[in-house]
């Protein structure tokens, strides 16, 4: 598994290991999935190289990072010479969970799919749509793209980005880009929202919805669609369709002790949609399981306090609508407290087509700097710049600084007073610098 310390990867390879297999992987740098593979028993290299691929595999499964030009592309060159099959994350993941070749096993049922997609929010509400059949006795299978402090498995009690049930049912976070989530035939889909990203792959917001109205015509003919069918977008996606639609906005749920509107949105289409799958759960059970609910990794996730009195928090938000969102959840948890946050752009695509809603959403914190952006799969683009954003938000009337990267934001962190609530910000490796200001 080539990128295996990614969060769905180290999912995925997780439950090959509980089937038996032998899984090797390797990555860029040590990661806490890393340690978490390593603890679980899957071997893990740092670094890519061709010698890590046994001539023996049966199959390698890359991610969406692994492309030609990339550090980890001689390993699947290596796997194309020894005649080993490839496939992508989600081309397994599906295959797995449905059944299909080469996981097509004599006797094996396939699993009940419940997929949850949506541009924001289906991280934290596929765990919480597990947590709560978890709770239920439900038993399923999930793999989540974050790690899971809830998730108590048969592979350990500890923090896991996957967990596996003796029963038929499969939760699983359906990622939209590059139409991966069209892997899957699931009996329930839910989509938590519609709004434009992955830019570098669609072609505009009518191309990215279109994404989602062929999501919903691979739903299963008896299947249920869990949204919000007032949202434009949405709407769109679902239009023509004959399919049951269940909207979670008429679902109620308890106090959570994650914060935000946005996480009580969550929360209503993880319950709607555990309704659906096991309609004799009780309802108390369910609120009970949301109201304990703890989070997930890198979803405004407390880190401590810095050494200048500053509490710290971590989030992967990188769409303008997440940071617009976590900022105004802020306020609302810590209110009269200064909100800063180091915002790491992820993508130079992304930022350059949302360059504007970035800006304005960077302006509505007290205080915001702005890393250079994190490159992933993605050559150098001297037209997207850190500096050009911060200036775009000031304009707009934000306080907001470039910086120039991890050690200055490091730096920068541990010099902020008890009056500040900090956030590292991104699907980028920002929260190392955080952690390194922590120390």
């Amino acid at each position: 598994m080539v990128g295996i310390g990614g969060a769905g990867m180290s999912g995925l390879a997780q439950l090959f290991r509980h089937e038996g297999a032998s899984v090797f992987g390797s990555d860029r740098v040590e990661s806490p999935t890393t340690d978490m593979l390593r603890a679980a028993g899957v071997e893990v290299c740092i670094g890519h190289s061709a010698t890590h691929v046994p001539e023996s595999a049966d199959l390698l499964v890359y991610s969406d990072a692994i492309v030609e030009g990339s550090e980890g592309y001689a390993e699947r060159v290596k796997a194309r010479e020894c005649g080993i099959p490839e496939l992508n994350y989600f081309e397994a993941l599906g295959a797995f969970a449905e059944g299909r070749a080469p996981f097509a096993l004599a006797g094996r049922e396939p699993y009940r799919v419940l997929a949850v997609s949506g541009a924001n929010g289906k991280t934290t509400t596929t765990a919480m749509l597990g947590k709560i059949l978890v709770d239920a006795g439900e038993d399923p299978t999930i793999v989540v793209g974050s790690i899971i402090s809830d998730f108590h498995s048969n592979f350990r009690p500890s923090k896991e980005s996957a967990r596996t049930g003796e029963r038929k049912l499969f939760v699983v976070e359906a990622c939209e880009y590059k139409r991966h989530f069209l892997t899957f035939h699931p009996s329930v889909l839910v989509i938590t929202n519609i709004e434009l990203d992955h830019t570098d792959y669609f072609k505009d917001e009518a191309d990215y919805v279109h994404a989602f109205a062929e999501a919903v015509s691979a739903v299963d003919d008896a299947g249920d669609i869990v949204t919000n069918p007032h949202e434009a977008n949405v709407a769109k996606a679902l239009a023509g369709t004959e399919k049951s639609i269940v909207d979670y906005t008429k679902v109620s749920v308890p106090e959570l002790l994650v914060p935000g509107e946005f996480n009580r949105d969550n929360a209503r289409a993880a319950k709607a949609a555990a309704q659906v799958v096991a309609p004799h759960i009780k309802e108390s059970v369910i609120d009970e399981s949301l109201a304990t609910f703890r989070g997930a990794w890198r979803r405004f996730e407390y880190k401590g306090v810095l050494p200048s009195g500053a509490t710290l928090y971590d989030d992967y938000a990188h769409h303008p609508s997440a940071i617009e969102k976590t900022v105004v959840a802020a306020r609302e948890k810590f209110p009269g407290k200064k909100i800063i946050i180091f915002f790491h752009p992820h993508l130079y695509s992304r930022t350059r087509d949302l360059f504007d809603d970035f800006a304005k959403a960077l302006a509505t914190a007290d205080e915001a700097y702005i890393l250079p952006v994190y490159a992933s799969r993605e050559p150098f683009d001297a037209t997207v710049s850190n500096e050009a954003l911060a200036k775009a938000a000031t304009k707009l009337g934000g306080t907001v600084h470039a910086i120039a990267g991890m050690e200055a934001t490091t730096i920068k962190l541990k010099t902020l007073n008890s009056e500040v609530i900090a956030f590292t910000m991104g699907a980028g490796d920002v929260y190392r610098a955080g952690e390194a200001a922590l120390r």
